[in-house]
């Protein structure tokens, strides 16, 4: 996993708790967005529903192996 650049570390620092929190909600809605609009297209047989789901699946797997390797477990 790459660190942030010391620049961003900085001015992320300059932000409040709020400010902060807002930031990563936009960056996880934005990656919501962009894997909603990558699975339609895909998979055009696909319901709405169904990607739905399946980026519901993809995001929820990254943060359980994401936690998983942080407090080693496998």
């Amino acid at each position: 996993m790459d660190l942030p650049d010391p620049e961003m570390i900085a001015v992320l620092r300059d932000k409040t708790p709020a400010e902060r929190l807002a930031i990563a909600n936009g960056m996880w809605r934005s990656a919501r967005d962009i894997l909603l609009r990558l699975l339609a297209a895909e998979h055009p047989d696909w319901s709405a529903k169904q990607v739905a789901r399946e980026t519901a699946r993809r995001l929820l797997r990254g943060a359980l192996e994401h936690s998983s390797e942080h407090f080693g477990e496998s």
